[in-house]
């Protein structure tokens, strides 16, 4: 009888444990546990987020790491509908532009190229064979295409997209600013969507947003000033002017947009393999066809 009541106190945990369904997974890489981890790589075909963003300031309103905030926020809920890994928060971008404003952190160009190339390549050796850096910083922009650029330098395992989330749709509530840039209307409204705690609207007027246009130089010039020049305050628009209604539709868009460039990446099959290709004809270049 002793026998009979020790095997059922056996018998039952077990079969209880086998019984329960397996949880949900996180879409948070820093979430998972270990065997999570390898479940994640799996379910999302290899394919991993890596929203990108710095430290700056944002106006007089708003967070220090409001272009990460803001882009970990896209991240998220598109993998929440998609399903990909989304690394943790990357605040090593360019910001020189930044560096007279208290909270700014600018790394050398050397270290953001290094750490980058290290990350990716870490993140491609746990799996991630499809890397997609999600921007949320406009002075990321000449930064991320030169990175995609130099993985031809030499041979990767995997691949690196760039994306810069699309054009909002017409359609949404009307604006109310003309000018209308970093820490303005639109931005402002959507970090009243992402985390509208840090959001300081009363704030918004303390400090000018005009564009000053002290350098007049023909569009086929370019210098690295030409951003202090228009705007000294680091401070693009009025976020006085920000809507709740506005962020929410530039939120949804934005999400469903990189929603749908996740599914293109895990369904795109040529990159690799063109890139392959030509890492093995770049060996050999008086081989190629003339």
């Amino acid at each position: 009888m002793l026998r009979k009541c020790l095997v059922l106190l056996i018998v039952i945990p077990i079969y209880s444990v086998l019984a329960w369904p397996q949880s949900k997974l996180s879409v948070h890489w820093e979430e998972l546990t270990a065997p999570d981890f390898v479940r994640g790589i799996h379910q999302a075909q290899g394919t991993c987020l890596l929203p990108f963003g710095i430290l700056e300031k944002h106006g007089p309103h708003l967070p220090l790491g409001n272009d990460l905030i803001n882009a970990r926020y896209i991240a998220l809920h598109a993998a929440e509908q998609e399903y990909a890994v989304v690394f943790p928060e990357y605040y090593f971008g360019q910001i020189f532009e930044a560096k007279h404003q208290p909270g700014t952190i600018a790394y050398s160009p050397q270290l953001q190229m290094d750490l980058l190339q290290e990350t990716t390549d870490e993140m491609a050796r746990n799996g991630c064979k499809k890397i997609i850096i999600v921007n949320g910083h406009g002075g990321n922009e000449y930064l991320l295409p030169f990175f995609a650029q130099s993985q031809l330098y030499k041979p990767h395992d995997y691949v690196v997209y760039i994306y810069a989330h699309g054009e909002v749709p017409p359609g949404g509530p009307p604006k109310k600013t003309t000018v209308d840039e970093h820490a303005g209307e639109s931005e402002t409204s959507d970090t009243m969507i992402s985390r509208p705690d840090l959001v300081h609207q009363d704030r918004a007027k303390q400090q000018s947003g005009a564009d000053l246009n002290r350098q007049h130089l023909p569009p086929n010039l370019y210098t690295g000033i030409w951003w202090y020049a228009k705007f000294p305050n680091h401070y693009a628009g009025d976020g006085s002017a920000a809507t709740k209604e506005l962020g929410e539709y530039r939120m949804n868009a934005q999400i469903n947009n990189l929603v749908q460039a996740i599914r293109t990446v895990k369904a795109d099959s040529v990159s690799l393999q063109l890139q392959n290709e030509f890492y093995q004809k770049s060996t050999h270049p008086l081989d190629t066809p003339q």
